[in-house]
């Protein structure tokens, strides 16, 4: 097996993964006002919001796809979540994707790869529109959220909170699908365009 470049990304196929449950994940919001709301109390004590997300890439049909979580039956989301003020971005991603999608089992601890950082978004007001880019005249942003590639092992267990579901969805789904699936998980086939993926067939049965 080639071992993955800075520019290449092994990609296992879906099958090789097991999926189970785990206690619900309480969403602390209801709606994007809500959201918004309390955005704007923690940056009135924290400062700016710092969040990291996830893309973690499997493969089905020899096609990439990418898991998201979706609330509900329409809003889906990048695994991942708000940094602790001070926190370590890679630390602070491994314990939310730890949070959200492992099995939390004593003396088990979870070994993610992070890669690099893919994209980054502002959030210049405490309004629901990112930009991936801080507009000049903006001085005090709101948010910044960073996407980091996820280098997943040959074969893993994730538990999915039973408010969840994790959906495997491929790139050419979300290609320019903003409608659907908002900007920032819209733009994500282009941002990868840039690595070259190495699929890896499936493991025969006396492999």
């Amino acid at each position: 097996m080639v071992a993955p470049s800075s520019s290449m990304v092994n990609v296992f196929p879906l099958g090789n993964y097991k999926f189970g449950v785990k206690e619900p994940n309480i969403e602390k919001d209801t709606s994007v006002a809500d959201r918004l709301a309390r955005m704007k109390v923690n940056y009135m004590k924290e400062g700016m919001r710092t969040s990291v997300e996830a893309i973690l890439l499997v493969q089905e049909h020899n096609h990439p796809h990418i898991l998201l979580l979706q609330i509900g039956n329409t809003f889906c989301k990048l695994p991942g979540g708000r940094l602790k003020p001070g926190e370590n971005e890679i630390e602070g991603l491994k314990r939310k994707l730890s949070s959200k999608l492992s099995a939390n089992l004593p003396g088990v601890q979870p070994n993610w790869k992070i890669g690099e950082c893919v994209a980054c978004w502002w959030r210049p007001n405490f309004e629901a529109v990112l930009y991936p880019y801080c507009p000049p005249h903006i001085t005090k942003p709101k948010e910044c959220k960073k996407i980091f590639i996820i280098h997943l092992p040959e074969q893993d267990y994730f538990a999915v909170p039973r408010n969840l579901k994790l959906l495997a969805v491929p790139l050419f789904e979300l290609y320019d699908n903003v409608q659907r699936y908002g900007p920032v998980i819209s733009r994500i086939p282009q941002q990868l365009s840039r690595f070259q993926f190495n699929m890896i067939p499936s493991m025969k049965p006396d492999d």
